[in-house]
């Protein structure tokens, strides 16, 4: 039996096309970890890794997490939500990636 394995896009702002040869966006193939299992957003990363090393290490951090700075969506909901990098994809998931929106205090005097 075959492991799952499905096509999904990653959706990149402005600010990472650079590390992507200056592209919108990237396909790649999520495959499961096991034969009953379900692609992954860590498997979508994974695959990432392979294609466009340069980029991958924007998005995750030394312990292969996301990084702090970065919000990932899954079709229209944050991936923070939906378990992180174990968040199933369903075929043809596309993955906008965001990066986060700081605050900055302003003071007045």
């Amino acid at each position: 039996m075959a492991r799952p394995v499905t096509l999904v896009t990653f959706m990149l702002p402005p600010t990472l096309r650079h590390w992507a040869g200056e592209t919108t966006e990237i396909r790649v193939f999520a495959i499961a970890d096991h034969d009953d299992g379900h692609p992954t957003l860590g498997s979508a990363l994974d695959m990432l890794r392979r294609t466009h090393p340069s980029l991958e290490q924007r998005l995750r951090d030394d312990y292969g997490g996301i990084r702090r700075h970065i919000s990932m969506f899954v079709c229209g909901e944050n991936a923070r939500h939906l378990g992180g990098l174990d968040c199933a994809l369903p075929p043809g998931a596309e993955i906008f990636v965001l990066p986060a929106l700081s605050r900055r205090q302003e003071t007045t005097g």
